[in-house]
């Protein structure tokens, strides 16, 4: 019987890719999203992929979502904790709004997701759960404290829900992509883009299907070895 797999944030950019990869090996995925319907609508259309939208920022709402995942699909074996966003700003201009969005989705929906699905995973002695990071949590990035601050603690996040998941056949592992050619790269300037593009040796952004090959490596039934681990998929930009 196919696992069970859900990609928050899993209908644009990388989750979208990494949602399709998932179903083309043979995963029974789930694709969440927070916002755009219309978007959503069309995924669904175009993969035959089921989306389910709810807010990864709310805890209740992650509660609630995996039990609809859960009662649709069946048990929830592997989580990808993909959802993200920016706000960005330097320090003296950023609000306490801009701080909190930013850490409450891109680093409380780890815990959220994963306190919905644990439970489960450890009474059938199974889980795979990525959390995506960015190399901006690894590096830093001027402008992003918000970002860089809740990407690094994903880093932490991981390494101590891998200890407690690793007796029960659960594994935690990060993958922190460098900078990737989807719409929240692309609403950087031309300018800044070439700038970044020097910076990669091997001279190119990478395509969604570079990080989704990577969480396919991750989520295998034989890959029960690897975890607390940090997969960087950058094109060389950041060696840590």
């Amino acid at each position: 019987m196919a696992r069970v797999a859900v990609v928050t944030g899993g209908t644009r950019g990388i989750g979208r890719a990494v949602s399709i990869t998932l179903r083309n090996a043979g995963y029974n995925v789930a694709a969440n999203y927070g916002g755009d319907d219309n978007a959503a609508r069309q995924f669904n259309e175009e993969t035959g992929i089921p989306v389910f939208k709810f807010d990864v920022a709310d805890f209740n709402a992650c509660a609630e979502g995996v039990k609809k995942i859960g009662t649709q699909l069946g048990p929830i074996e592997v989580l990808v904790n993909n959802a993200g966003i920016t706000r960005d700003a330097t320090m003296h201009r950023m609000n306490y709004e801009q701080w909190n969005a930013v850490i409450q989705t891109n680093l409380s929906s780890c815990f959220n997701m994963s306190r919905a699905v644990i439970e489960g995973m450890r009474a059938r002695s199974f889980g795979r759960i990525v959390n995506v990071a960015s190399i901006n949590g690894q590096a830093g990035q001027y402008g992003q404290v918000n970002y860089a601050a809740a990407k690094s603690g994903i880093h932490g996040f991981t390494k101590a829900l891998a200890q407690e998941g690793a007796a029960r056949g659960i594994t935690v592992n990060t993958l922190a992509p460098g900078y990737v050619n989807t719409d929240m790269v692309r609403a950087v300037p031309a300018d800044v883009v070439t700038k970044i593009i020097a910076r990669i040796p091997v001279g190119r952004l990478g395509k969604p299907e570079d990080i989704s090959r990577a969480v396919l490596f991750l989520v295998a039934d034989d890959a029960d070895f690897i975890t607390g681990s940090t997969l960087s998929v950058n094109g060389g930009q950041h060696m840590y």
